[in-house]
């Protein structure tokens, strides 16, 4: 199973997808975020999956359950903040779909548009 990660802050994944969800109890983590020190440094220590976000990604507490004994077994579940989260210790950086290797020169850069100019509705109270 590969599972993308779009955000992590301080070693917590907090927006990811399934890439691909075949073999479920063998879980690797794609990180396509901005990190900062302390999100994803050794200070952090392995970044964290919520078992919650585990368990909808594969589809449900039934289909998970077999993972989840295996990665128990090996120690990878683990406690942060009260809940049960899956360790990652190592991890794989990726760059954003569609942008990796390529000379995309139709970028505008944001310094050379002109927002456009604001539209005013007058409304008339005749009322008095």
């Amino acid at each position: 199973m590969r599972i993308r990660a779009l955000s992590v802050f301080e070693g917590v994944v907090y927006h990811c997808w399934a890439v691909d969800s075949t073999a479920p109890a063998r879980p690797t983590l794609e990180v396509e975020a901005l990190l900062r020190p302390g999100d994803a440094d050794a200070e952090a220590g392995p970044l964290l999956l919520s078992v919650a976000d585990y368990i909808v990604m594969v589809g449900g507490l039934e289909t998970a359950r077999p993972g989840l004994v295996e990665l128990a077994a090996a120690g990878r579940i683990v406690e942060h903040l009260g809940v049960d989260h899956i360790a990652f210790p190592t991890w794989t950086p990726v760059e954003p779909e569609g942008l990796a290797g390529t000379d995309d020169t139709s970028v505008t850069d944001p310094g050379d548009v002109t927002p456009p100019a604001p539209s005013l509705r007058v409304v008339r109270d005749d009322s008095d």
